[in-house]
């Protein structure tokens, strides 16, 4: 890679260094991902905002502990995972309310118009139906179908048997298609 665009492993390796430039690299690549991660976690833009930025300050503060032979993605969304689920049982938000916002930031091209209202309607049925599942079965379904964690690895980080990561799935999975199966447009 060229100077101009450093790996996310040599500006991990220059933030410990003191380079807050650097830093602000990573933010500037990861904020997207970041958002998204916490916006599907929390349901609500502001809170999802806050929990962002909260996210990147712990990561900061972690750096250290990160291991730069792994990729920074994966481990930034895993912060950002840990930050939302602390801060649903902090409050105890059990059930969000609905937002029907469709500027949710993207890292996909843009599709054409009509693809594009299709695809609008499906994310929008898609967060309503995630955003109506109790929050233990919501982060099962970030961390499995998101960040594409193994079971064992969804057990470890939530902190639950083996046992309810599978049956927290399985029901959650059950719930969202019973959900989504009422949208005729959606199964077409």
């Amino acid at each position: 890679m060229s100077m101009e665009d450093p790996s996310d492993r040599s500006l991990v390796l220059r933030t410990r260094q003191g380079d807050d430039e650097a830093y602000g690299e990573l933010v500037t690549r990861h904020q997207n991902q970041v958002f998204n991660v916490c916006y599907r976690l929390l349901g609500e833009r502001r809170e999802a905002e806050d929990m962002s930025q909260e996210t990147f300050i712990r990561a900061y503060e972690k750096l250290a502990t990160f291991d730069v032979e792994r990729p920074f993605g994966p481990w930034i969304r895993r912060v950002a995972t840990n930050v939302c689920l602390n801060q649903l049982k902090k409050f105890k938000m059990v059930h969000l309310e609905y937002q029907d916002e469709l500027d949710e930031p993207r890292d996909d091209p843009e599709p054409g118009p009509e693809d594009q209202r299709v695809l609008a309607e499906r994310h929008l049925m898609i967060r309503r139906a995630l955003r109506a599942l109790p929050v233990h079965y919501r982060a099962v379904i970030e961390l499995r179908h998101f960040h594409e964690l193994s079971y064992a690895e969804i057990s470890n980080e939530l902190g639950i048997p083996l046992s309810d990561v599978k049956s927290h799935l399985y029901r959650a999975r059950r719930q969202l298609a019973e959900r989504l199966k009422k949208h005729e447009s959606f199964v077409r």
